[in-house]
């Protein structure tokens, strides 16, 4: 895990503190510098040294779940941890939401919840809720502290759990009473946690195993996912692909592991991949599975996937090897590291010898050559999103941040936009939650205040979390918004479409018609502070996308009105095989096609 090291620890002398300023000064020790949150009753006493701090800017949110998905944001964008602030019962169910977000996409994620006084737990006492029951399955770990004097442990033990193995959230709930019970606090803290051992070193046999199938393979493809970013492997990914030869196909979550532009690099898999990578998958003798998960949207139909490869599984969580497919060579530990081993082990099996693989590449070019990724303009004259999300990374660049809602707008702003490094992609993968993109995208231009920030909305999503952008406008958090503004939810929309026979019940939002604009996007943004701009015509594209470049004192929503009947393509049906036929363009794939 690339996550930030907090600063070496220095031993303090005990001091008489509180509970609530034990969590400040803790937060401090760990390296903490940015945190989202909303204060309440039950979480006030900690909101108090908070305010005097000098080394912690808190973002004050205008809903728990913005602050989860900034925290997210701000982690997945940096490698750092990202922490989120709430108060107890709603305050606390409203972060749940996120927390299972960062759990599905292995975000390193620290939420601090208060809890009502410890005594009343257990009454129904008022804004009471079992936060640590709750979160039990979408957590690394939830710990319930009812002491002050436990508090520094929990907090340092949060940040090692949600930071080492495979990263995720934890949760630190804190009753009213801890938070205000007096003791001495000094650091570091001692703490314990049994059986929490991730591995980073593998085993070197299986090393060994892995080099002997990868020296043999005739079709062999490296099936990369999001493990890769959050291990910080992306440089040793690409020289051991260059080493080897074979094809990269990166899935939603590890788009920018490896380069867009690379010769080696497929594309994305999966339901809506391009046609070669997903047909690599299905044709190869041999997966070289990093960081992956045998994601339901990968696979297609999982007892028809890639049926004569053999499988290398590296992940740094057991749990997930075999899981899905079994695995000839399974390695647990760190990709970092076991990539640094697999490009030595490789290398003396292969000696000066250089993997023949020429027939494979001939016919993945062809499968280029005769299925590129492209787009129709619509037919109705609107604008197409395609060619606006395009345009959008083509004048941004690859050193921009673009945070995607889910949906549409999702997968053509995974597809057209090129992704050159690591961080620069975030988006909601595992959980698909609408309303990811402005308050990530706030959270990482936080966290990466010198980059441009993009936030690609669809009109769907950008209305479950655009109050964030008044935190934007006030907390000086210049990110660009691009609303893709079909009129409707998207791709509810186009299924309707291809399997419930064009009957769209309850998918029109009615946002970018002409007559009625409920809301209207630009009298909304404007609301906020922000610089808002409505875009209806092609010839509009590129000045819209570069006043918002040129704009960095606020917010910026451009409303790009675009085609209802617009379709992402390629599409696999989920739960059918990802073979051949199911690639056609030009009419719906068959729901009941098992082939």
């Amino acid at each position: 895990m690339s996550a930030d090291t907090p600063p070496a620890a220095k031993t303090t002398k005990a001091q008489s503190m509180n509970g609530a300023e034990a969590v400040v000064r803790s937060l401090e020790m760990l390296g903490i510098t940015d945190v989202f949150g909303l204060p309440g009753g039950a979480i006030l006493p900690v909101y108090d040294p908070l305010m005097d701090s000098s080394k912690i800017r808190h973002i004050l949110v205008r809903h728990e779940q913005g602050a989860g998905h900034a925290a997210e944001g701000y982690a997945s964008s940096s490698g750092k941890l990202g922490v989120c602030i709430a108060t107890s019962g709603p305050g606390a169910t409203n972060l749940v939401t996120a927390i299972a977000d960062a759990h599905m996409d292995s975000v390193p994620l620290l939420a601090i919840t208060g809890q009502v006084f410890s005594h009343l737990m257990g009454t129904d006492a008022f804004q009471e809720a079992d936060i640590v029951g709750i979160t039990l399955p979408i957590t690394k770990h939830s710990f319930l502290v009812t002491k002050a004097a436990d508090i520094p442990g929990a907090l340092a033990a949060a940040y090692e759990i949600a930071t080492t193995g495979r990263p995720g959230p934890v949760l630190v709930d804190i009753t009213k009473d801890a938070q205000q019970e007096e003791f001495d606090f000094s650091w570091p803290p001692t703490y314990e946690l049994p059986g929490y051992h991730p591995v980073t070193k593998a085993n070197s046999k299986q090393i060994q195993a892995a080099a002997e199938l990868m020296a043999q393979a005739k079709k062999p493809v490296f099936y990369v996912g999001g493990g890769i970013v959050r291990s910080g492997a992306a440089p040793e990914l690409l020289k051991l692909v260059e080493l080897v030869g074979a094809p990269v196909v990166t899935t939603l979550m590890a788009r920018g592991a490896f380069p867009d532009s690379h010769q080696q690099n497929l594309g994305m898999p999966g339901m809506h991949g391009t046609v070669p990578a997903v047909l690599a998958l299905q044709e190869s003798d041999l997966l070289i599975t990093l960081g992956a998960r045998f994601d339901d949207r990968v696979t297609g139909k999982s007892s028809l996937f890639a049926m004569n490869a053999q499988v290398i599984h590296v992940d740094i969580d057991p749990a997930e090897i075999g899981k899905i497919r079994h695995a000839e060579v399974p390695i647990v530990g760190d990709l970092k590291d076991v990539l640094v081993d697999l490009i030595d082990a490789y290398a003396k099996e292969m000696g000066k010898k250089k993997l023949d693989i020429t027939e494979w590449w001939v016919r993945l070019n062809a499968l280029r050559s005769e299925f590129p990724l492209g787009y129709s303009e619509p037919e109705d004259g609107q604008l197409s999103p395609q060619y606006v999300i395009q345009r959008v990374g083509e004048l941004s660049g690859p050193e921009a941040v673009y945070a995607a809602g889910v949906g549409q707008h999702q997968m053509w702003a995974a597809q057209f936009i090129k992704y050159e490094r690591p961080n620069a992609w975030l988006n909601s993968g595992g959980a698909g939650t609408m309303g990811y993109a402005v308050p990530a995208a706030m959270g990482a231009k936080v966290a990466q205040p010198d980059r441009v920030v993009w936030a690609i909305d669809g009109d769907g999503c950008f209305q479950m979390t655009n109050q964030e952008l008044a935190t934007c406008t006030l907390n000086q958090i210049p990110i660009k918004v691009a609303v893709i503004n079909n009129s409707s939810l998207g791709m509810v929309r186009q299924w309707q479409t291809l399997f419930y026979d064009g009957r769209y019940s309850h998918t029109d939002l009615n946002t970018g018609h002409d007559t009625v604009r409920i809301p209207d996007f630009v009298k909304l943004a404007d609301a906020y502070g922000a610089l808002s701009i409505r875009v209806t015509k092609r010839e509009e594209v590129d000045d819209a996308i570069k006043l918002a470049l040129a704009t960095n004192d606020r917010p910026v929503v451009i409303d790009f009105v675009v085609s209802a009947d617009a379709m992402v393509w390629p599409m696999v049906p989920q739960g059918v095989s990802n073979s051949g036929v199911q690639y056609a363009r030009e009419h719906a794939p068959s729901w009941d096609d098992e082939e």
